[in-house]
């Protein structure tokens, strides 16, 4: 099954267990800048003006967890460099911790940690032809971030913003799995992503149409880690979203003569990675 999945394929809305919803929603719309767009009874919706970002589902009872499969971070990409400074500058100023920042040589990230747990990244992309390459192949790196020189951005550009901007999108997830060898096989050889880089056997690096990544998936949980219990806070599931119907049967197609188990509803089609990680499968257009 060699197909690739469509160049244009794109991350959509994660959906998180949150323990908490208002104090989740504090976190999201005053530490990151996150809009909500709509909420109901125990749900809500975030975005930065466009779609929805992060559905989040309030359960009392849900526990931390460690040692599973799930989400090991979710990532805002904002438009430009200027956007990453006046995230910076937002998080300095409201006190928000922050885990660590790294210059990966195709992005610029913060990296940081909601009320209960889950991880999250902010970047802003390098062009194109500033990735760092290898006889041909991606080599992302992990190095510091110069922080003043990011600042410096707002003192050409100045002006204040505390929202996100409306261009942000999920740029990419990056999930813990039981097995990299079992997620290249389903996320490359049966959905169709591409392997861009990998970092021994601990972690591979996947995307749609020559991006540095879409999906991450690590081992760092442990080998043949188990699935998280249903009480757990964290990952409920994440959305890859097809340009078009066309683009969605062809993944479909392939997924169901996988023998891989796909049901649907009013959100959209969902599955399971063999990990257990849940996938939403829509059209976005």
């Amino acid at each position: 099954m060699n197909s690739s999945i469509h160049p244009d394929t794109a991350m959509g809305t994660i959906s998180l267990t949150v323990k908490n919803l208002d104090r989740s929603l504090d976190f999201y719309q005053q530490g990151l800048g996150l809009s909500l767009q709509r909420r109901g009874d125990g749900v809500a919706y975030l975005g930065a003006g466009g779609e929805d970002l992060l559905k989040l589902v309030e359960q009392p009872d849900a526990r931390r967890v460690h040692g599973t499969t799930g989400l090991y971070h979710f990532a805002l990409l904002v438009p430009s460099r200027l956007q990453l400074a006046h995230s910076l500058k937002h998080i300095i100023e409201t006190e928000t911790p922050v885990q660590g920042f790294a210059d990966h040589g195709v992005s610029e990230a913060i990296y940081l940690s909601d009320p209960d747990g889950n991880g999250i990244e902010i970047y802003r992309d390098l062009p194109r032809d500033r990735w760092p390459l290898v006889n041909g192949q991606l080599q992302m790196v992990t190095d510091p971030l110069d922080l003043d020189n990011l600042l410096s951005e707002l003192n050409q550009n100045g002006g204040p913003r505390t929202d996100l901007h409306p261009g942000t999108v999920i740029g990419h997830v990056h999930l813990h799995v039981r097995d990299t060898t079992a997620a290249e096989t389903f996320y490359a050889d049966v959905l169709g992503f591409d392997v861009m880089q990998r970092f021994g056997r601990s972690a591979s690096f996947l995307s749609a149409g020559g991006y540095h990544h879409h999906l991450g998936a690590n081992t760092w949980a442990g080998v043949n880690a188990p699935p998280p219990p249903e009480d757990a806070l964290g990952l409920r599931w994440y959305s890859i979203n097809l340009p078009d119907d066309t683009a969605l049967r062809s993944v479909v197609d392939r997924v169901r003569r996988a023998g891989i188990t796909i049901q649907g509803s009013q959100e959209g089609l969902f599955l399971r990675d063999p990990s257990g990680n849940g996938i939403r499968l829509a059209a976005k257009y």
